[in-house]
């Protein structure tokens, strides 16, 4: 029952490690993804602006 024991660990994280990145896929696109794009468009747009007024860098 040694090796029961040894593969229980590594299939359990490979099972989460799956729904992971099932979960992840599924949630690409979808509904939020203008919101989510809008977001990222707004961030880049901050960072290639340059520094900011109130920043001491």
């Amino acid at each position: 029952m040694d090796y029961v024991s040894a593969l229980v660990p590594p299939v359990v994280m490979a099972v989460f490690f799956i729904g992971l990145v099932v979960t992840i896929v599924k949630s690409q696109g979808g509904p939020n993804k203008t919101k989510e794009d809008a977001a990222v468009d707004a961030a880049l747009a901050r960072a290639e602006s340059g520094p900011q007024a109130g920043s001491d860098n």
